[in-house]
């Protein structure tokens, strides 16, 4: 004996996707262009397209030009002092201040090369620091401003006569010489770090900047130490 199936009635649309509105070309159409577009604005901002490129006149452009600017001397000095200090604790902050400063030296020029931005800031230093500079916050106010709103020297560095006296004083004197210029440097870099840290758009840079005040501080503290062992003071900011 046969039975014969009982068929579903034909009502034009599958039983599987009746009443469904993701069968319909039109909504399935909207819905991927709608995801499509906030995948790619959310890719933009990330720079998922290819780097993130700041602008010339950026705190991310002109945190890597001045701080290289500023560790170069620090990496001079330092040097200096690992080769002549005749103490081991003055040798080995020198040789850690020169070996890190050179290796974020090369991190900062290597940002600047990617953004195909100059080595040198254009108009004077920390103009990009332009809002802590008017309000005369950190940075010895407007003194030594130049035409363009930048600084001709930026804070903490050693003078050309500040050099040669270093390396014109024998030790042990050598080391109270060296100890108060790198922590009148040191100190001179802080407005700029604390600025890159805060307002850079690059994550790295704000996250190097961070790194720097870290250990710069720290490294003050030791100077600070070294130098009440001898009886010195701390040179006033210039």
């Amino acid at each position: 004996m046969s039975s014969t199936a009982t068929e579903p009635p034909d009502t034009g649309t599958p039983a599987a996707t009746a009443g469904s509105p993701w069968r319909n070309p039109l909504v399935v159409t909207l819905a991927v262009l709608a995801l499509a577009a906030v995948v790619v604005a959310g890719l933009a901002v990330r720079g998922a397209f290819g780097p993130y490129v700041p602008q010339p006149d950026s705190v991310d452009v002109g945190f890597a030009q001045d701080m290289s600017v500023h560790h170069r001397q620090a990496v001079e000095m330092a040097s200096w002092a690992r080769d002549h200090s005749t103490d081991p604790r003055v040798r080995q902050l020198a040789f850690d201040i020169e070996t890190t400063q050179n290796q974020q030296v090369g991190i900062m020029q290597g940002w600047l090369g990617l953004w195909n931005a100059p080595i040198l800031p254009d108009g004077g230093h920390m103009t990009w620091m332009a809002d802590a500079m008017h309000s005369g916050h950190s940075t010895g106010g407007m003194d030594g401003m130049t035409a363009e709103g930048g600084m001709t020297k930026m804070p903490g560095m050693a003078t050309t006569e500040d050099l040669a006296r270093l390396r014109a004083t024998p030790p042990p004197q050598l080391d109270t010489v060296f100890l108060q210029l790198m922590l009148r440097h040191h100190e001179g870099g802080v407005s700029m770090l604390e600025y890159g840290r805060d307002h850079a758009d690059v994550a790295e840079v704000r996250n190097l900047a961070s790194q720097m005040l870290t250990a710069q501080t720290a490294e003050s503290q030791l100077m600070t130490s070294l130098l009440a062992e001898r009886g010195a003071q701390p040179l006033p900011m210039n």
